[in-house]
């Protein structure tokens, strides 16, 4: 035991010693290794702080608070809940009866004697100085004890009058509003004063205004109910402090009363799923993520590391081989000596132990470091405060061992290379001649086949995505096994190429210990990213043939539908102000009952589709098409172009009907003189031929009785409403309506007594518009406050442009670095022999265009290498996506029963841009800084003794 520690203990010495005569090849290694550390310790520490305990959110949630009162809206009637309040049900069966609906009284299940806090959320658009901006309206006495841990306080105070409110700091921020400042909200002429700043920790994004219960929201209230505008939704909820807790009884209590708790005591020490009546219900499905998509989590992390740790091994493998090479006279003395091999194996190795533990300590410390120092750019990142600072020593432990062990790893085979050279060859210098091992490609060939194999199968007899992933890994892994071999078959190309290059050729064919491993990782990083492009080009041209306009190419249109259509003729004023405008539509929308309601509020209506052109699959009454119809006669209907005239253009506008002139068609592209005479006669036009009935007429029912309307749709029939009917006249043929269905004038609605509000304009413009002009218009549509739905058709846009550029620069990069470690090892590797070429009178240029060529081979055989593999895994993929797709559209076409599905397209496109700027713009790059950086002066020494 005592033999085996000091062995071990003069070998770390040595490797020690080692380590820091040769720095610039130690510092090399060191970073390679402690990187990734530092990412992922920073990752953990990240994750573990920003992950809040139950006793942390509850703080944040109700406070200091025993409970929390909600209401489920569910008038007052008796419920069932979880412990921790986030699901919830009505008591009993409602199959014949009405859904219970209405607000509940929080105040009746308050206990007697308890502290009661009321907090109310609402929304509101205030006046800033840049315009209006919609804030969240937040009343709580922010003060009190028991609000403690809800909002943090950074600047100034929480209100204490009705007249004072305080704001979030994001809310300061965009606003241009600061403590001390008067904030008005819209509608509402009191003025209240900012008097502090807070942010919620859980929410720092949050743009909120704090105020005193019943301060802003009830007078808005009733400013807005004055002028006849729609009121926002209020959210009320209790805090109580009871002093002694929320038990489970008290909350079960509250309950029968329809009210939800959350309670701390019941959330801390949840009580048993058999004391849990919700949980007892036959029909309840308590959602929780499964085993499998745990295991499936971890296996794709495992996954991730052990391919991280491979590429780091492939890469600092080859110094501790030139290391051990250097050393070899030392390792021989080792030997003559009395050394055996067991010695010069620990040696080695415990140049990798060294590296490792030094890397673990380095990648560790200075993990932790920089989170600490970047917790606020963090915690802004995330959009929360860290809990704590979490750090846990095992898993910091377990991080910094991977490092250890990756050292270990990537000196192994270097370790039992070394070893194996005799004693006296190490003394003279000599490498011997040993030949390639014939046992290593021939098993990476058939790990080659077998994930070929596997990854067949995959594609076309499986529809798991993780057959062909494990199989087209698999034949990665095999091709890297072969790379010493397909190395040595690069090298018959060299009798065709110039003196440089063959050399570099030759230099790398006869070192494939050490051009291997870097022609192994750049393989592994091209592979990689050609797999991932493939992929993305091919899902693009996918997604491109998905594509359907909006609108005519080169037009816009926004719409908007709160407050009545207030605010459209502001936004209709910073199109023109932004944009060059050829042609200005303004469409109104119809409303049913009162104007001022928000969409569908207080009525809605419809179009009313004739009896023989509705599609019999989807006209069925109370029962379903599987019901009226066999199989066959569903799949003979689903061919029916009454079943299949959806359109896939989402429009704004309810039921496609617009309220706009002549000036809609022009910017739609229609080119019909009938239509525009249609318009101006009082008649409408109709975009799509079912519509219209055999009279020539179109009927829109105005449904203002929501209830009667959803008992007859319970029961199949039309809903109850007042039918107007209008001669239309159809454009011919079939033409591109963009979701337009009805077009009719402003003159042609009132005529027929039925009203309508502002809803937005559809432009043509002259050109398209620049991004300043884009970032105008926001600026100007920002200022009102309302959400504006705006589209300006560009075409398709690919969401994988900067995907692949990103993963190509990613690629060459980790090429670039490969083939510059594999060129400044064979430097340090083959000094003799430029010594050698400078003493027989080689041109200095030599050594600068050998290093060149040298970096640049290495980068190509990766390269061409790296594509061959990539591209196995990400056809594999989309084969299994395309059987998948197919087998849906069977099924659907069995099925019938919502028209024809479209025939899957689901295409494979190579990115040949992105493979040939890998092939040709890395390998030149690489080969050019590399001469770039190399030194060309003669360097003259005394030839190496033979």
């Amino acid at each position: 035991m005592k033999t085996w520690f000091n062995a071990w203990r003069a070998a770390v010495r040595i490797a020690r010693r080692d380590a820091w005569r040769f720095k610039g090849r130690s510092f090399l290694v060191l970073a390679m290794i402690a990187l990734p550390i530092v990412g992922v310790s920073a990752m953990d520490l990240t994750m573990r702080s920003a992950e809040l305990s139950t006793g942390e959110s509850l703080n944040r949630e109700i406070g200091a608070a025993d409970a929390q009162f909600a209401d489920p809206s569910l008038g007052g009637t008796a419920i069932l809940q979880k412990p921790d309040g986030i699901d919830y049900r009505p008591k009993g069966s409602f199959d014949d009866k009405p859904w219970p609906d209405g607000p509940t009284d929080l105040a009746k299940a308050v206990p007697a004697g308890a502290r009661v806090l009321e907090k109310s959320t609402s929304s509101a658009k205030v006046h800033t100085t840049q315009g209006l901006l919609n804030a969240e309206i937040h009343e709580l006495k922010a003060a009190d004890p028991m609000a403690r841990g809800i909002m943090t306080l950074k600047g100034g105070r929480f209100p204490e009058k009705g007249s004072e409110v305080a704001a979030t700091t994001k809310f300061l921020k965009n606003s241009g509003l600061k403590v001390g400042s008067k904030l008005t909200a819209r509608g509402l002429d009191a003025d209240y004063r900012i008097v502090g700043s807070y942010e919620l920790p859980s929410a720092l994004d949050t743009e909120q205004i704090n105020a005193l219960p019943g301060a802003l929201i009830a007078p808005l209230a009733k400013a807005l109910r004055a002028d006849g505008l729609p009121t926002p939704q209020v959210d009320t909820t209790l805090l109580v402090s009871t002093g002694d807790g929320f038990t489970w009884n008290m909350v079960q209590e509250a309950n029968t009363k329809g009210i939800v708790v959350t309670s701390r005591a019941v959330v801390l020490n949840p009580p048993a799923d058999a004391d849990v009546p919700l949980l007892q219900l036959d029909d309840y499905q308590n959602w929780e993520m499964s085993e499998g998509a745990s295991t499936t989590e971890l296996a794709i992390l495992a996954t991730v590391v052990g391919l991280a740790m491979l590429e780091i091994c492939l890469l600092a493998g080859p110094a501790f081989a030139v290391g051990a090479r250097r050393s070899r006279r030392q390792l021989g003395l080792v030997g003559a000596n009395g050394g055996g091999r067991p010695h010069i194996r620990a040696i080695v190795l415990s140049g990798g132990l060294v590296i490792g533990v030094t890397s673990a300590v380095v990648g560790t410390v200075l993990g932790i470091g920089l989170t600490a120092a970047l917790r606020p750019v963090l915690e802004e990142y995330l959009g929360q405060r860290f809990g704590g600072f979490e750090l846990r020593p095992l898993e910091i432990l377990g991080i910094a061992l991977l490092a250890v062990i990756t050292g270990l790893l990537s000196a192994l085979v270097p370790a039992i290379t070394a070893s194996r050279q005799s004693v006296l060859a190490s003394l003279t210098g000599r490498r011997g001649v040993r030949r390639s091992s014939r046992v290593l490609p021939l098993v990476g060939l058939a790990a080659l086949l077998l994930g070929g194999a596997i990854a067949l199968y995959g594609s076309v007899a499986s529809q798991q995505f993780t057959v062909v992933a494990g199989g087209s890994a698999l034949a990665e892994l095999g091709i890297v096994a072969m790379t010493p071999a397909l190395v040595g078959l690069f090298g018959r190309v060299g009798r065709w190429l110039p003196l440089s290059p063959r050399l570099a050729l030759r230099d790398a064919v006869r070192n494939r210990g050490r051009t291997a491993p870097a022609v192994a990782a750049v393989l592994a990083a091209v592979a990689g990213t050609v797999a991932v492009s493939t992929y993305a080009a091919s899902t693009d041209a996918e997604s491109r043939a998905d594509y359907v306009a909006q609108l005519p190419g080169g037009a816009a249109s926004f719409t908007l539908d709160e407050d009545g259509g207030r605010d459209v003729p502001t936004v209709r004023a910073a199109f023109e102000r932004a944009l060059s405008i050829d042609v200005q539509a303004p469409v109104d929308r119809i409303v049913a009952g009162d104007p001022k309601c928000e969409v569908d509020e207080c009525g809605y209506y419809e179009v009313v589709m004739p009896k023989g052109n509705a599609c019999p699959l989807w006209d069925t009454g109370e029962k379903s098409a599987d019901e009226v119809f066999s199989t066959a006669e569903r799949k003979k209907l689903a061919k029916d172009p009454r079943c299949n005239n959806d359109s896939d253009v989402y429009s704004d506008i309810p039921q496609g009907v617009l309220v706009a002139d002549a000036k809609m068609l022009k910017v739609l592209g229609i080119k019909d003189p009938g239509a525009e005479k249609a318009l101006a006669d009082g008649q409408v036009v109709s975009l799509d031929k079912w519509n219209v009935d055999a009279d020539g007429k179109i009927g829109i029912r105005m449904i203002t009785d929501m209830e009667a309307a959803d008992r007859a749709s319970e029961k199949g029939e039309d809903a109850p409403g007042d039918l107007k009917s209008f001669t239309a006249h159809q454009v011919p043929g079939d033409p591109e309506a963009y979701g337009v269905s009805v077009i009719l004038t402003p003159a042609t609605a009132e005529s027929a007594g039925i009203s309508t509000v502002p809803a937005g304009a559809y432009y043509s413009l002259d050109r398209a518009p620049s991004s300043e002009q884009k970032q105008r218009l926001d600026s100007e549509i920002a200022k009102t406050g309302s959400s504006v739905r705006v589209h300006i058709e560009e075409g398709y846009t690919s969401r994988y442009n900067l995907t692949l550029l990103v993963l190509t620069v990613f690629a060459g990069l980790i090429t670039i670095g490969a083939a510059g470690i594999a060129t400044g090892l064979a430097q340090a590797d083959a000094e003799a022999d430029l010594k050698t070429l400078a003493s027989v009178g080689a041109p200095g240029r030599v050594r600068r265009t050998l290093s060149g060529f040298q970096c640049g081979v290495v980068a190509v055989m990766g390269v061409v290498l790296g594509s061959a593999a990539g591209v196995l895994p990400a056809i594999g993929l989309r084969l299994t996506e395309e059987r998948e797709q197919l087998t849906w559209y069977h099924e659907a076409l069995d099925e019938a029963l919502s028209g024809t599905p479209d025939v899957p397209y689901v295409p494979i496109v190579i990115p040949w841009e992105t493979m040939a700027m890998l092939l040709i713009a890395v390998p030149v790059g690489a080969a050019l800084l590399a001469a770039l950086v190399t030194r060309s002066h003669r360097t003259l020494g005394r030839r190496a003794a033979t």
